[in-house]
């Protein structure tokens, strides 16, 4: 029997299309066989450097701080990776009996309702796939609960942009208010736009600014006194878990992001989760499947008015293993003090970045703060998206800029509860470091970054001309 080496062909491996198990030759059109499976020769370890120097151009939590704000928890714990890939999990399919995979569903059962307890909702759906589809899916039931005659959904002029987006997507008319002179929900306008028509509010709290709407009582009042739902968006919640929940504060739709509060990998698109929780009055629109108990058996149940499905099968369930596992790690006592550690850090780096930057907004912030580069922009010309650059040179990842569109040249900052005094001491001298370069040479600032293995690019040629490939 030949090697592979002495059936190479200039370096390449040259591997029959193997028959089926019955040793007969497949019985599709020659025409359409692949006929030779030719595979490059390499050695392991040319692989394994590839691979390695590809990962060192990438910047990941393991390089550093990641200060992106709203876009909060960077936590993702091994021993969630492990339990994940049990073969007891990965082996099942979602079509099994419901019989044959208990231990699956008791797990998504008991996040169920510990996401209810967290939030203070009656009835949880684990189905929707991301924040912005738990949107969607809550504004669903919004929609079918409220009826045609009210068209209107009110957001913030501070809101996510996927807010006015997902309720636009459902035909409601969208009504934005505008923030008082704090940065909060100003109640005069939102008296304005309240109505008859109004389906609902969508509301953020802490809101995108990083601070507390400490109205939020009064808003949710004057939003059932009209007719309206409250709707809570789940993106800021990691700020307040043990401190105060969504239900008591008058919200009746939750959208929780387990990608960002719950200690799963979040960015580059995926994977995601947004479980969408909602008071007892709204729990049989709900889409299905939900997870139901009875006598210690668990099954995939349907409400009576559902809005139907969301998602294939039961939502993204290792992001949902992660979650349970991480709540399970914690317990509420880790949780709340997760929190502490969020806000804390925030308020420790806000505090120290005021002096060199613009601080719009000066009540106490939460989990996360915008400053302002509107001074470094108008004295010298630098923006926010050159801070952003020259972060890059000193091995930092750069925070959110240019959002939320109400601050000019925003600089939005979530340093995240996983990060150490020496890691935010860090980040605070290098951020300050770039607003002197911005004064004393800008020039440094404007050509940024200098030393990554993509130099400055040419914007205007980027958006003509972008490369997808």
């Amino acid at each position: 029997m030949k090697t592979l080496k002495e059936k190479s062909v200039a370096g390449r491996t040259g591997i029959e299309t193997p028959k089926n198990e019955t040793g007969a030759k497949s019985s599709l059109p020659e025409n359409i066989l692949r006929g030779k499976l030719e595979l490059p020769e390499n050695s392991i370890i040319n692989v394994a450097r590839h691979f390695h120097n590809l990962a060192k151009r990438n910047y990941s939590v393991l390089d550093g701080i990641y200060p992106l704000g709203s876009c909060t928890m960077k936590y993702n714990p091994t021993i969630s990776e492990k339990l994940c890939s049990n073969p007891l999990f990965t082996n099942t399919h979602p079509l099994q009996n419901a019989g044959e995979v208990q231990g699956s569903l008791e797990i998504m059962h008991t996040l169920q309702n510990w996401l209810g307890e967290i939030c203070c909702m009656d009835a949880f759906t684990l189905s929707p796939a991301a924040g912005a589809h738990g949107e969607l899916t809550g504004l669903m039931i919004i929609k079918k609960s409220q009826g045609d005659g009210r068209c209107e959904i009110i957001v913030p002029d501070s809101s996510h942009g996927t807010n006015p987006a997902s309720a636009a997507m459902l035909g409601f008319d969208v009504k934005q208010i505008d923030s008082n002179p704090q940065g909060l929900v100003d109640l005069k306008k939102l008296d304005d736009v309240l109505s008859e028509k109004t389906a609902g509010l969508m509301l953020t709290n802490p809101n995108t600014l990083g601070l507390f709407e400490e109205d939020i009582l009064e808003i949710a009042d004057r939003v059932h006194s009209a007719g309206g739902l409250l709707y809570y968006d789940g993106a800021n919640l990691n700020a307040i878990v043990g401190k105060a929940c969504p239900g008591e504060m008058g919200f009746d739709v939750v959208h929780v992001n387990l990608h960002k509060t719950f200690a799963t990998p979040h960015g580059g698109g995926g994977p995601g989760s947004g479980p969408v929780g909602v008071k007892e009055k709204l729990a049989k629109y709900l889409p299905a499947p939900i997870i139901l108990e009875n006598n210690g058996k668990y099954s995939l149940e349907t409400p009576s008015e559902s809005i139907g499905r969301v998602k294939a099968f039961t939502g993204n369930f290792g992001v949902l293993l992660r979650a349970y596992c991480y709540i399970k790690m914690l317990g509420g006592t880790g949780l709340s003090k997760a929190s502490d550690h969020a806000v804390l850090n925030a308020r420790y780096a806000c505090e120290k970045l005021k002096k060199s930057y613009d601080l719009p907004f000066t009540k106490p912030c939460m989990h996360e703060f915008v400053l302002s580069a509107r001074k470094q922009k108008h004295e010298n010309g630098v923006k926010a998206l050159n801070i952003g650059k020259r972060m890059l040179d000193y091995g930092i990842h750069a925070p959110t800029i240019y959002f939320p569109l109400i601050v000019e040249e925003a600089l939005m900052i979530e340093p995240t509860e996983t990060e150490s005094k020496e890691s935010l001491d860090n980040f605070i001298e290098v951020m300050e470091k770039i607003a002197q370069e911005s004064k004393n040479n800008p020039e440094l600032v404007l050509n940024a970054p200098q030393n990554t293995p993509v130099k400055k690019l040419d914007d205007v040629k980027a958006v003509k001309e972008p490369k997808l490939k």
